[in-house]
């Protein structure tokens, strides 16, 4: 019994972390893996979609539709942001970096100032599941689900479909792809809101379990960098692939150990595997 209950810690916790780091770095996947641009303002973003989503909650709509309402706010101020700042920065990745990070810095007061320091959140949904002494959050795996299904739609949209031909030729060359006709200045446009719109679903999601607060995208930033960085150049397949290899080193050591050495572990994990194959997991998958 005592085997099974600590078998069963494990699995969960380390389910909810692939979860976390897989929702989190998703919109960053998109956004620093595929277009190049620095976006430190993701977190922030992530916590857009939270607001959202806990605000349209309190308006009476169901859960569901507000998760879908947090989206679309990240989305939107994704969207100024790129029109108004990042569309003149696509080949100048440290400006972009200072941009983004001044951007960060201007929701967060921005949202400080408009809601305070703490905001009602939103109840966990689904209850917990118990076996002996072992209780856990059903939330926690619907998470996993859920970042599972973005992913996989996020996939069809950039591998079966005609936005996702152009993105692709764009990202890779711009130049020979607006010689063709394509309007990458559109693409480029679209792509990013497509990212920011993934951050707000994450924080949309992470909102029934996370202290909602102007600092509460701190807490996923440099995971989700992790994340994609180890991940490697072909972003699609090697985020998932980077959040299950690290959800599995930081879960364990969080399990045995407390959130502080899951935390350590993780980090050394990530410095190492840049050292041994600085191309990132995706170049073992496509194999170069």
């Amino acid at each position: 019994m005592a085997l099974i209950e600590s078998l069963l810690n494990v699995l969960s916790v380390v389910v909810s972390s692939f979860g976390t780091l897989l929702l989190a770095s998703l919109g960053l996947a998109i956004i620093f893996g595929m277009m190049g641009i620095i976006n430190l303002a993701h977190g922030e973003f992530i916590m857009v979609g939270a607001y959202g989503a806990a605000i349209a909650n309190q308006q009476g709509l169901p859960l569901p539709i507000s998760m879908i309402v947090g989206g679309i706010f990240a989305g939107v101020v994704g969207l100024i942001t790129e029109r108004l700042v990042i569309q003149h920065l696509y080949d100048r990745p440290i400006d972009s970096m200072v941009a983004t990070w001044g951007i960060s810095i201007i929701l967060t007061k921005v949202v400080l100032v408009v809601f305070g320091p703490n905001f009602p959140g939103i109840g966990t949904p689904f209850g917990s599941i118990r076996y002996g002494g072992f209780s856990a959050s059903i939330y926690r795996p619907v998470l996993a689900v859920a970042a599972i299904g973005l992913l996989l739609v996020t996939y069809y949209l950039f591998m079966n479909t005609e936005f996702g031909l152009h993105a692709r030729a764009t990202i890779q060359d711009a130049d020979t792809a607006r010689s063709m006709g394509i309007d990458t200045s559109r693409v480029y446009a679209i792509t990013f809101v497509l990212g920011s719109v993934l951050a707000g679903l994450a924080g949309s999601l992470f909102a029934p379990i996370a202290t909602i607060s102007p600092n509460l995208g701190s807490s996923y930033i440099i995971e989700a960098f992790v994340t994609v960085i180890v991940g490697g150049a072909n972003v699609l397949l090697g985020t998932p692939a980077s959040s299950t290899l690290l959800s599995l080193i930081s879960g364990g050591g969080s399990q045995w150990g407390g959130t502080l050495l899951g935390r350590v572990l993780l980090l050394v994990a990530a410095i190492l595997m840049i050292r041994i194959q600085p191309r990132g997991l995706s170049s073992y998958l496509t194999n170069r």
